[in-house]
């Protein structure tokens, strides 16, 4: 590849969805802004790798170059801001606040969910010692002035992958993709609304829970979710599927690398499947999960992108770079595999004392019924985005909750205003 891995995704035409995240972080008091901008323009110094804006280069492909401005720290209002423009000093990260609340906003060019989670923990950790004149003990949170983790800055390169053939030989089983909830969400003003809910449970009721089902944390939301579609949709529909994102970092040598290459894990349930009791459909999804996570899954997967980014190189010009990556894109081209809704969880994360000044840390991301699950110490978090107006998803939920008497909150609907970017003209 000729460019950094973190460029490639910004070729994609954005139209109706945002590559981005829009990361939410409920403080328990009201927002200082200003300590909140001074605490921001000093975690950035912890990750130069975002502090960056892009440029074309002469043969039409973007490249990040180093950012010195600040890290634009603004309120809400009205339209969110883009990414990349002159309003957040053209990077590709910048902070909102409103209230209690602080929403970091980041291109998924740059990062994953993973990947965004330390920088968040950083600014807050970094926010709530300025705020209370205090050091929370918080050993598991990056600190302003340490050092880089080895290859945290590192991408990966073809000749990291493995040659050796996948054990994963599942096909797809051809599962239901929700058109029409698109259709409507794109082109139906009367039900169109890109909202999402977030639950929340206590981590030890999922713990004692995961434990008697043969399952994980991740896997049991992946099944609960599978369970609330199979209440939604319609029968003649005969199979659900999900994707589940995959970081496969550590398989290939690079455990701290902050960039986005990820692989996907697909399961697909017979609706029969659904019906099944947890623990049976625990302990087959981790299986799942298990093999398609494999080193060599991995390094299959990653030959591909690859090939598709060495021929984005190929062409010259912005314009047709764009036009065949949003034409060949590997997640949603013709040669995708379908899935009917997708389920990521980023990993528990430690924050340590700094927890207790945070009622909650809820991802939003783009798109229907496309889930992540975040954690805050004792606590888990449930995404579920739409991108219609309706109480279906969300009903059926907690019908499926409720039934297997697990405790849990729900708040929304919420408008996820998540951003888009501004790129340079060619």
């Amino acid at each position: 590849m000729k460019y950094s891995i973190d460029t490639y995704r910004l070729y994609l035409k954005e139209k109706q969805f945002h590559y981005s995240m829009r990361m939410r972080v409920k403080m328990r008091e009201k927002v200082d802004p200003v300590i909140l901008r001074k605490a921001a323009n000093e975690a950035i110094k912890r990750y130069p790798y975002f502090a960056v804006k892009l440029k074309i280069d002469d043969d039409g492909g973007f490249v990040l170059l180093p950012n010195d401005a600040e890290i634009a720290v603004l309120p809400v209002e009205g339209k969110t801001r883009d990414l990349g423009s002159k309003e957040v000093n053209y990077h590709l990260c910048f902070i909102e606040y409103e209230e209690q609340v602080i929403y970091f906003n980041m291109s998924h060019s740059l990062c994953g969910g993973k990947g965004v989670q330390p920088w968040i923990m950083t600014n807050v950790y970094q926010y709530v010692k300025d705020k209370y004149g205090k050091e929370p003990d918080a050993p598991g949170i990056r600190k302003p002035g340490e050092e880089l983790l080895e290859g945290e800055d590192a991408e990966p390169t073809p000749e990291m992958l493995l040659d050796e053939e996948s054990p994963y030989k599942g096909k797809s089983k051809d599962p239901y993709t929700p058109y029409i909830d698109y259709i409507n969400g794109m082109f139906n003003p009367f039900i169109s609304y890109s909202c999402y809910r977030f639950y929340t449970f206590k981590q030890d009721d999922i713990v004692r829970f995961i434990k008697k089902n043969d399952a994980s944390v991740q896997s049991f939301f992946v099944v609960i979710v599978g369970k609330m579609l199979d209440r939604v949709l319609a029968p003649k529909h005969p199979v659900i599927g999900v994707k589940i994102s995959h970081n496969p970092c550590g398989d290939i040598g690079l455990p701290n690398s902050h960039s986005d290459f990820l692989t996907a894990i697909y399961i697909d349930y017979e609706r029969e499947q659904l019906k099944w009791d947890m623990k049976k459909l625990g302990t087959m999804t981790r299986g799942q999960i298990q093999i398609q996570s494999d080193p060599t899954e991995s390094s299959r997967q990653l030959k591909g992108l690859f090939a598709y980014y060495e021929e984005i190189d190929k062409i010259k010009g912005l314009k047709g770079k764009m036009e065949y990556a949003t034409k060949h894109n590997l997640s949603s081209g013709k040669e995708a595999r379908r899935h009917t809704y997708m389920c990521n969880y980023s990993g528990r994360a430690e924050w340590g004392e700094v927890a207790d000044y945070i009622e909650d840390y809820v991802a939003i991301v783009e798109g229907n019924i496309i889930c992540e699950v975040t954690s805050l110490n004792d606590r888990i978090f449930l995404t579920l985005p739409q991108v219609i107006r309706t109480d279906k998803y969300a009903d059926a939920l907690n019908e499926v909750l409720r039934e297997l008497s697990i405790p849990f909150s729900v708040s929304g609907p919420f408008e996820k205003r998540l951003p888009k970017h501004t790129l340079p003209d060619a």
